[in-house]
């Protein structure tokens, strides 16, 4: 199986040249047998790419240690799950990865469009075809072949890295390419317009939920990633601003902004030269994100080793696509002239506006920071490091301006907002925010960022809460349904509104979660079995601490552990037990890095209690089960609010869910008696 992926391989590149170059031919020339050819291309294409990505789980299963890459991400004693997500577990077998989920979505993509909008699909197969071409050529001569062979062949491979071997980390990057790969269909539509001259928003609609679908991986994909660093790095938290963190947050703005910036063209017929310039920015960027943690140009917990040869294909692929595009735009710029222009500084055009300018700050904010350390030493030859403090400094206020303006942008009024509008749709939740801030800064919430983050918060839930309720009490009293009937039909019949305004309300929850981090713990002691430390939460109780003691095993060669030490700890709170959290340092004998930690975590709703077994006294004595070698170094934070993050992105993937779930018929819509509520899509979010 190993053998006939690895000719799969090379025999789907000149099919996807042949598919790039029929397409746009067949685009041209409109001649439906090229059109064809090139669809059916990427059909051919896919299905070798499959057949290849199969023959690198085979060498993973099977051990075949001959070849470079399960030699180096595998070994004999490695579990079955993590034998087959080997697959993504390094640079080599992510980009065949990359290229598969590609394929899978201009497969479907193609299939869903085989009888209806043929005026775009040539081009759309062939912009397809041109990006799987790239990544397999860079699959084939990059040095970064999964099939590569050694020389030799040893009797064991050297495993995955430990701190890779969690649920998060399987999950992660999957997502995450999901997320990568499902923009690049908006892009072929985009580019698509551009070469048919279809310029009006039909390509928009026609990529709604794409745009909707590679959101919604993104958002996740991230979190899952956030989630993975806060329980398996044991530094205590969840972003570092790390440069490959930093790139899958930057299609993440864009994407944010075109998920704004789109509503104002397909109601005003607006921003469509900044439409086009986002989509192109975000597909870029998505590639971007894949050039920075495989190129290994950055320092960073999760990119591979320095390749300047995929560097260099990567930039000079990325630098072409953004010169034909520019040319595009710039050759199609007579069509793409706005319709309307913003009529008023209060209006909901300005506000996504605002939007926009925000998020796009943000993101080039993020990649200075990101770029600079590298620019720096590219041209001076000192690398100067950027860390948390500027990215902190920079983006926390633009952060509150965009959380902000999520309660403004979906309910003040196109066009012009009358006194009469903002009165009638934020006084309430103005008062409602100054209140919140004020009862909780004489609670004793006095850190500024968090207070004025939960204010907004505050603000920004009433504006939602108030549409929910004016929403369904109007349909509840014009239907004589009941509240919980008329709120589910309330949702059923415009999904993008109210999908959205849940998106909108697990991004506060994100928020909130977020803030939390103002009020953080942190204490570290050294500790003897027997021992009892005290910390006090900032919600008023206290845990006490008892430290049991430590227990050394020898990990016998299983699964490349040298040795583990367990630190147990005993934790009640205002005197009441609540159970027993375990703390590890874990040393591997196929790794020259210091001991790993295993963190304990007892998470409850409102905070996380965070255990760290920082250092043992005397780590020889431990090892060699000497009775006074039990002293530890244990770190305790106490992390309010956490949770809210987690449960916040649940209800982000529920609202985005919502809104790209297919509506009810329209002529339904139209003969439905008249509920109250908006028609048009309402939210400043990601959910339109």
């Amino acid at each position: 199986m190993t053998i006939l992926g690895e000719v799969a391989l090379w025999i789907s590149l000149p099919i996807a040249l042949w598919g790039m170059v029929v397409g746009y031919w067949g685009g041209r020339s409109q001649r439906g047998d090229l059109v064809l050819s090139a669809e059916r291309s990427i059909y051919a294409t896919f299905g070798l790419l499959i057949v290849a990505s199969l023959g690198v789980v085979a060498s993973f299963l099977g051990d075949r240690f001959e070849y470079w890459y399960v030699a180096s991400y595998s070994n004999a004693e490695l579990e079955l799950f993590y034998k087959i997500t080997g697959l993504w577990a390094g640079q080599r077998g992510s980009l065949l990865f990359w290229a598969l989920l590609l394929a899978l979505f201009a497969t479907i993509a193609v299939f869903t469009n085989r009888k209806k909008n043929r005026e775009f699909m040539p081009y759309v197969a062939g912009v397809l075809q041109t990006i799987l071409a790239f990544f397999i050529i860079v699959l084939l001569f990059a040095d970064v072949n999964p099939f590569e062979r050694l020389d030799f062949t040893p009797a064991n491979g050297q495993g995955l890295n430990p701190q890779l071997q969690n649920y998060w980390m399987t999950i992660h990057p999957p997502t995450l390419y999901l997320g990568f790969t499902a923009f690049s269909i908006p892009f072929a539509f985009a580019v698509a317009s551009l070469l048919s001259g279809r310029l009006d928003a039909r390509w928009i609609q026609l990529t709604r939920r794409w745009i909707l679908t590679s959101w919604l991986f993104l958002s996740v994909g991230i979190v899952f990633g956030m989630r993975w660093a806060y329980e398996e790095l044991g530094w205590g938290g969840y972003w570092f601003w790390d440069p490959v963190e930093n790139a899958s947050l930057l299609p993440w703005l864009t994407a944010t902004a075109f998920l704004h910036s789109i509503q104002i063209q397909e109601n005003r017929g607006m921003l469509k030269v900044w439409n086009m310039s986002l989509v192109v920015m975000t597909f870029l960027l998505t590639i971007f994100a894949t050039f920075l943690t495989r190129s290994g140009l950055i320092e960073s917990v999760h990119s591979f080793a320095q390749e300047i040869k995929i560097a260099l294909i990567f930039l000079g692929f990325m630098g072409t696509v953004m010169a034909l595009c520019t040319v595009l735009i710039i050759y199609r710029l007579p069509q793409l002239r706005s319709e309307n222009q913003i009529e008023s500084f209060f209006s909901r055009e300005s506000a996504f506006l605002f939007n926009n300018l925000m998020l796009i700050g943000v993101a080039f904010t993020v990649m200075w920071g990101t770029m600079f350390p590298l620019i720096s030493e590219g041209v001076t030859g000192q690398k100067i490091s950027v860390g948390p403090p500027f990215f902190e400094m920079v983006n926390f206020p633009l952060g509150l301006i965009l959380l902000a303006l999520v309660g403004i942008g979906p309910v003040i009024a196109w066009r012009r907002a009358t006194r009469k509008n903002l009165q009638k749709n934020f006084a309430t939740p103005v008062v409602v925010g100054l209140v919140a801030g004020i009862l909780l800064w004489i609670s004793g919430a006095r850190h500024e960022l968090s207070l004025v983050t939960f204010s907004i918060s505050a603000f920004v839930l009433t504006v939602i809460g108030t549409e929910f309720w004016k929403g369904t009490r109007t349909r509840a009293r014009i239907e004589g349904e009941g509240y919980p009937l008329a709120f589910y039909h309330l949702i059923t019949r415009n999904r993008r509104r109210w999908g959205g305004y849940t998106v909108h309300v697990g991004f506060v929850t994100m928020c909130i979660g977020f803030a939390g981090a103002g009020y953080n713990s942190d204490e570290r002691y050294n500790v003897q079995p027997g021992d009892q430390v005290e910390i006090t939460s900032p919600f008023g109780h206290t845990y006490s601490l008892t430290y049991e003691g430590l227990s050394v095993s020898l990990g016998k060669g299983q699964r490349n552990l040298l040795w583990q030490a367990i630190a147990t700890v005993s934790v009640s709170q205002d005197g009441v037990p609540k159970g027993v959290l375990t703390t590890e340092k874990r040393q591997y004998t196929n790794r020259d890095s210091q001991p790993m930690t295993e963190v304990g975590i007892r998470s409850i709703v409102r905070e996380d209690l965070y255990l760290i077994l920082s250092a043992l006294n005397d780590i020889n004595g431990a090892v060699n089960a000497e009775s006074d070698a039990q002293g530890i170094d244990l770190q305790v934070l106490i992390k309010p609010l956490v949770g809210f993050i987690w449960f916040g992105c649940f209800i982000l993937a529920i609202g985005t869910v919502i809104a790209l779930w297919p509506s009810v018929d329209r002529k339904r819509m139209a003969a439905a008696p008249h509920t109250g509520e908006q028609q048009e899509p309402a939210l400043a979010g990601a959910a339109d």
